[in-house]
């Protein structure tokens, strides 16, 4: 292989480059309990699950990340429906941007690393209108809730 084809190659984003993201995180704000839990990269794939609590109701989703289209793609299934698929539009050693503008909502999902939280944001476009929602998450214990 030519010294060029190989640089590029390396640049391509692995599901290795996203292990920052693995643990057990967990957000206590505004009244909700949501959790977030991924497992470290094993085999090119991270699967992940996230639950939320709030006002008495729960709710959960599937979602992993893996090899998709010579990058990498975040597969979201809330409530365990079936998977739509975003893919990577920038990768960092703290980051991540994933994309779908073919979705209703949301078109955009990302995650950046700070110390110990992680702040995830999804966002997009609602009849026109930009439309956000943010979680800021801490590092926890294995199945730690928030305080009663």
């Amino acid at each position: 292989m030519s010294p060029a084809l190989l640089a590029a190659l390396a640049l391509d984003p692995t599901v290795a480059d996203l292990s920052w993201m693995s643990g057990y995180w967990l957000s206590c704000e505004d009244g909700r309990e949501v959790s977030e839990t991924w497992s470290d990269p094993r085999g090119d794939l991270m699967v992940g699950h996230g639950v939320t609590l709030s006002r008495g109701r729960s709710s959960f989703e599937l979602f992993r990340i893996a090899p998709h289209e010579g990058g990498v793609a975040y597969f979201a299934q809330p409530s365990g429906g079936p998977a739509t698929i975003f893919a990577a539009a920038e990768v960092g050693s703290d980051h991540v941007v994933f994309v779908n503008p073919e979705h209703d909502f949301p078109q955009r999902v990302s995650y950046r690393l700070e110390g110990d939280v992680l702040n995830a944001r999804i966002d997009g476009q609602i009849d026109g209108q930009p439309q956000a929602m943010e979680w800021r998450y801490r590092r926890a214990e294995l199945n730690a809730r928030c305080p009663a």
